[in-house]
Formats: structure tokens, sequence, C-alpha cells
């Protein structure tokens, strides 16, 4: 066409329509009445315009088209944990994550019959093994190890084994699987699922791995690994994963590593509620949305029960087909980078980008993301980010459909706990202060336990 469309229409300046808006609200107040402020600190604007900007950001380099679906596989038997996998893979399943609980696990058992060439298989290890991390290298390329020294410190208060011990087999690690995929990961999930806001997510993620860059150094070749836990602010969500590959990106070229890295995507615990258990597939489905055009590598739903039933077959499904149909019914995957050029996503990428780069200077010239860790700090700014999100659910300011809005009085669950869903105690002596996972809906839901 040598003509562009609608070239008759002049354009229309931001300034021209706040003008319109101030003209149509009559009087009210403009930034009171439109613009809202983020537990972020963001002030969200009702719109966005190319005037926002100085100039337009870059293509972004991920393909969305290529977001694999994980099934996450707890091995507590090999042989059942080989034939779920198995079957998983045939009912639609495109990737593996197995949590392995200790080194007991034969590896030949649990991968027998799959095909790796076409499988990425993850390993969550909860344990410190060169060993091991050795018989899953020699299997496949197309691995994924999960370790992350630094991230069970945070999540139990004490190292593996001791600082030095745990950082001198990890070193071991790092230089024997330079031909995976990554051998190293960082897992944000726990900051998210206590209570950290996004800008804290970004930050502490940054500071978490530029403690491993500042002992390895270009020592790590091969791609870094993110954990990471999607919440239910929806843009905001896209935003954080994109401004994720940003900051790694620009941390990533100081130090000269792989500045690429795979981002592993699962709905946060945080908002899954026991009572209205059904609402939880809603919040999991737009969870799995964000995280698909953030940008994530890898999902691995959450099952809608997670939070109160063991694992089981119907749940899983569930979960699976959820993604199913959001890459095959809906498309997901036949657009690349369907959140470019989006001027509200594009200027909460930027504004994540910049705060959380502003926190990690903090963190960095503040002694760093260890020290912070072990002085507390890190413990203490997310309980208190933690605490006014959960009264701005005691005042219903964050609605929880189910629990703290419209509940149903004849829901009862009392019959139905497998697991115990609350916060666990078990005084014992650790190093650090843990940082401790824990729902929003929980006072709410022990209240209503009691008196079924």
């Amino acid at each position: 066409m040598s003509k562009s469309l609608f070239n008759e229409f002049e354009p229309v300046s931001a300034k021209a329509w706040k003008q319109k808006i101030q003209a149509d609200l009559k009087g009210a107040d403009y930034n009171k009445t439109l613009i809202w402020d983020s537990l972020e600190g963001i002030s969200v604007k009702p719109f966005y315009h190319a005037d926002d900007f100085n100039e337009f950001p870059n293509v972004s380099s991920t393909k969305a088209t290529a977001w694999k679906i994980c099934q996450s596989i707890f091995v507590a038997n090999t042989e059942k944990s080989n034939a779920k996998a198995i079957d998983a893979l045939q009912r639609g399943a495109e990737s593996i994550k197995f949590v392995i609980p200790n080194t007991d696990i034969s590896v030949e058992t649990l991968l027998q019959n799959i095909d790796f060439a076409t499988t990425p298989i993850h390993f969550e290890l909860n344990f410190l093994s060169e060993e091991f991390v050795k018989k899953l290298s020699a299997f496949s390329s197309n691995v994924y190890i999960h370790t992350d020294i630094i991230g069970n410190l945070a999540k139990t208060g004490n190292w593996f084994a001791t600082l030095q011990k745990d950082h001198s087999v990890f070193e071991d690690i790092i230089k024997n699987s330079s031909a995976i995929n990554s051998s190293l990961s960082i897992n944000i999930s726990l900051y998210q699922n206590a209570g950290a806001t996004i800008i804290q997510q970004l930050a502490y993620a940054l500071a978490h791995a530029n403690e491993y860059l500042n002992y390895f150094g270009n020592k790590i070749q091969n791609k870094i690994t993110f954990n990471v836990s999607v919440g239910s602010n929806y843009f905001f969500e896209i935003a954080k994963l994109r401004a994720l590959r940003l900051l790694w990106k620009t941390l990533a070229s100081e130090y000269g590593v792989n500045a690429d890295c795979h981002i592993i995507a699962t709905p946060t615990k945080r908002n899954k509620t026991l009572y209205d258990y059904n609402t939880n597939m809603l919040r999991t489905t737009t969870e799995c949305m964000s995280a698909i055009l953030g940008g994530a590598n890898t999902i691995c739903n959450l099952s809608y029960d997670a939070i109160y039933h063991k694992d089981n077959e119907f749940g899983e499904r569930i979960a699976r087909n959820q993604l199913l149909i959001l890459k095959h019914e809906s498309y997901f995957n036949a657009v690349n980078n369907p959140a470019d050029g989006s001027y509200y996503i594009e200027k909460l990428t930027q504004q994540f980008a910049e705060k959380g780069l502003s926190l990690f200077k903090d963190i960095e010239s503040n002694g760093g993301f260890l020290k912070q860790l072990k002085d507390g700090t890190i413990q203490r700014k997310i309980k208190e980010s933690a605490a006014l999100e959960q009264k701005q659910i005691n005042t219903g300011k964050i609605v929880l459909l189910g629990t703290n809005k419209h509940p149903n009085p004849n829901d009862k669950m009392v019959n139905e706990l497998e697991l115990y869903p609350f916060v666990k105690t078990n005084p014992r002596k650790t190093l650090i202060e843990p940082i401790i996972e824990k729902r929003l809906s929980e006072k709410l839901e022990q209240k209503r336990l009691k008196i079924e």
C-alpha cells in the first residue's frame, strides 16, 4: 500500500487526552480519582501513551511460542514416579520436573523410557551432592539441575553442611556440569510466597545471583535458572518477568557470563484458599497467562487443591489441562512477544527494572545479600511488606473471592484436609532466621475451621 491507513486523523498527544479526561470528570480530582498506588510504590495512571517514552524499548528476545508445559513430580517411589512422568508426557506435558528428596534414588530407573532429546528434564535437589549431579549429567545435556545453596540457607536458616563445604561442593558441581543446560538456580519463589513486593523480588533475585557471581565469576558458563512464583496482579506479573530478564542481562554482562537465562514459573501459593477452592483454578489460569506473556520458558501449574490434598491424579490432570487449553485452544503458542509495544506493560517493565536495580545497589552498598540475610534485614523487609498486604486483605482492599468477599457459610473443609495447610512451627537452632512462606487467608481459614 502506498498510503498509511487513517492518515487523515491527526495524532492525539497525552496532554490532549488528559485534558479531555479532566473535562469529563466535571471537577473531580484527576490524581485522586484515577491514579492508584501499588504496594510497589508504582503510581498507575488511567492511560499510557507514546509520549511516556523518550525512545521505544527494544523488541524482546523471548519467544512465547516456545514455552513448555511442565509436570512436577515429587519422587517418593522411583518406579511410580517414572510411570507418572511417562503418563504425563503422553497426556500433553512437554517437560518434567523431578523433586528429589535424597541420594537413594536410582537415576537409571527414574529416567528409563523417557526421550531426553525432546523432553527437557528439571531436577530440584533437596540435598547437595556432586556425585548425584554427575549421574544426572551423564544421561543428557537437555537437563536443568536446580541447585541453590543460598536459597536453602534463606529457606531453612542453615547451610546444607557449612558455608565452606557448601561452596566447595557447589564449585565442583559447576565445573563438571558445563555441558548441561543449567546447574545453578535462584529461588525467587520463596520471597514472593513470603510476601515480598515485586521490586523486592527483583532486587533480591539480582543480589542473590550476585553472591554466586562474586564467588564463582565466569566459571558459571551455562544458563542460570530463575524459579519464579507468579501472583494475580496480571499486568504487573507480565512486567515482572520481562524486568527480570533485563536486570539479569545487565548484571551478567558485567561478569562476562551467559546473559541468557531460563525462567521456570509456577502460580503463587500466597493467594490460594482452602474455602471456595475452585476459585484457585481461576487464579492459576490468569497467573499462567501472565507467565506466558511475560516470557517464561517453562510453566508448572499448581493444582487447585495443592494446599490441602496430597498429590492426586485428578488435580494434576486439571492443572495440566489448563495449560493445554491455553496453549492449543487459546493460541498462546501462536504469537511471539505479544506484550511488546503495550505502553502500559513497557512502562511497568521500565519502572520495575529501575526500582529493582536501585534496591539492588542499596543492598550491595550495605554489605550484600548474604550479610543482610545474616543481619535479618531481608527477613524484616519481607515481613513489613507481607504485613501491609495482609492489612489490605483484612480490610477488604484486596479481595479473595470466597474468603474475605462473598464467603459461602455452608462450605465445610475440616474433613477434607489431607495436608496441614498452615505455617508449621518447628523450633530448632538455625544460623539465621529463615524466610517463611505464608498464605494470606490462613487466619480467616483457621477461625472458620474452629467453628465448623
